[in-house]
């Protein structure tokens, strides 16, 4: 990063969910590139939170990894009083841990549903107003930014886009919009802003399938007007944009980083 980006976030503490790969793990180096002090939540695969630390370390930053299943309360509390123990304060949330259990809706299970809405919604929730309670408790360090503190809620083109064979996780990002507009609305008085991150199709681990072969990529391509797929880093830039000052009127909003994929490209030729 230039002199001018790494100093973006100087100072502040960042907890990031399912940090340890994918669009995580680029969102966390980017954080720490831009100044922040980042915790790598994980809930799996300790070993690979434990690149992630040591890759930020290696590059002059500061990172811990951080265990939490973000559906569990407990845990999240204990999460929350880990990095604040250590950093004494937590200034950036990023939810960004989500899953998904795909079936056709009507051999769709209760446990497929619930375990999707757990982390994916109820995970936000829980890390949402743990963050919240200690931007509240530590009030605006105008030292650090002008906002007593900042979330960003990753959500997907999936809060606007219907799919089909994923009910359950469209249901669970139209909701994160919801939840992510309706706390922005309720804590903005008490400067605390809260904005979404809808990513489209993006190189990560899970959803290789979907373009690591040029046939697959191919068809992808066709959903996507600017006629590339995103890589994380292409997330990374916003999250610290959004996590930074240089977005201080922003809140409320969801961010579409997809290439133009919410534009409905079929209608391009003759719609």
């Amino acid at each position: 990063m230039s002199g001018q980006q790494a100093d973006l976030l100087s100072g502040q503490r960042a907890i990031v969910t399912g940090a340890n790969s994918g669009i995580g793990e680029a969102v966390a180096k980017g954080l720490a590139g831009a100044g922040a002090k980042v915790a790598v939540n994980y809930v799996v695969n300790e070993a690979e939170a434990q690149r992630v630390v040591a890759e930020i370390e290696a590059l002059g930053g500061e990172a811990m990894a951080v265990y939490a299943d973000v559906s569990n309360e407990a845990d999240v509390e204990k999460m929350f009083e880990q990095v604040i123990g250590a950093w004494q304060s937590v200034d950036i949330l990023v939810n960004n841990a989500g899953i998904q259990r795909d079936a056709a809706f009507v051999d769709m299970s209760l446990d497929q549903w619930n375990k999707v809405m757990d982390v994916n919604l109820t995970g936000q929730f829980l890390c949402t107003r743990a963050a919240a309670r200690e931007f509240l408790r530590r009030g605006v360090d105008s030292s650090l930014s002008c906002a007593a503190g900042k979330v960003i809620c990753m959500s997907s083109v999936h809060e606007v886009i219907p799919w089909a064979g994923h009910v359950n996780y469209a249901a669970s990002k139209g909701g994160v919009m919801m939840f992510m507009q309706s706390v922005a609305q309720e804590l903005a008085h008490q400067k605390i802003r809260v904005n979404g991150i809808a990513p489209g199709a993006i190189k990560t681990p899970i959803n290789r399938s979907a373009w690591e072969t040029p046939e697959a990529a191919a068809s992808l391509l066709e959903l996507i007007p600017y006629e590339r797929i995103g890589e994380p880093d292409d997330i990374a830039k916003a999250t610290v944009w959004l996590a930074s000052d240089q977005s201080d009127y922003v809140t409320g909003t969801t961010l579409f980083v997809d290439g133009g994929m919410t534009l409905y490209p079929g209608f391009r030729e003759g719609g």
